[in-house]
């Protein structure tokens, strides 16, 4: 699989309440030709998410089914809830080129780059606990023992850290959302994609 034609693959992880879906909601507006990857999950939809644009909500049984027919490029379980990538969907838009969003978590981002290793990984930081804390009560989605727990895990997804090549810290959106912008154009301007991308223009040059 490291045949990848002209497209990026950006993988973007974070702690829960960084920011990282607002980030992603946000990106997909700048008319940058970004495609979403959007994962199958066990996981109830909450308020105001769309099956099939949020994520594809799919039944324990139905995710098993898949994930036994080897249909993931890469699947993990989160807070007792299943989440996995479809492999034919990442391929079939590598194979076109399409440069692809991967809105995943660590562990999830491993198995990405065992097959992938060329993907982009981006890592988006809160400003302080505090605040991720803070962000995490005031969505009001989860209760304080889940909420307890998503603190507790963001100290282990910021272990990986290291492991990414860009970290944004996400305090005021237009600001992280600006650093996203200048990751994506400065990666499509890499000397070997541009040199696949436009190989008659430099042929005709040389």
């Amino acid at each position: 699989m490291n045949n990848q034609k002209t497209g990026c693959l950006f993988i973007i992880c974070a702690p829960s309440g960084a920011g990282k879906t607002s980030l992603v909601r946000e990106i997909l507006k700048a008319g940058l030709n970004l495609s979403l990857s959007v994962s199958h999950t066990t996981r109830t939809p909450r308020a105001q998410e769309v099956n099939g644009r949020d994520y594809h909500f799919v039944s324990h049984e139905a995710f098993k089914r898949m994930l036994l027919n080897g249909e993931f490029l890469e699947s993990a379980e989160v807070y007792g809830n299943l989440y996995g990538t479809s492999q034919t969907w990442i391929n079939n838009a590598v194979a076109t080129g399409r440069d692809i969003l991967l809105e995943i978590d660590c562990q999830g981002a491993k198995q990405v780059r065992q097959i992938f290793p060329q993907a982009i990984g981006i890592f988006i930081l809160p400003p302080s606990m505090n605040t991720l804390e803070m962000r995490l009560r005031s969505r009001a989605q989860d209760n304080p023992e889940v909420i307890q727990k998503r603190l507790d895990a963001a100290r282990e997804e910021v272990s990986h850290i290291n492991e990414f090549d860009y970290v944004i810290i996400n305090n005021l959106l237009p600001e992280a959302l600006g650093d996203l912008t200048c990751i994506i154009k400065a990666e499509r301007l890499k000397k070997e994609r541009q040199l696949r991308r436009h190989q008659s223009l430099i042929t005709q040059l040389t």
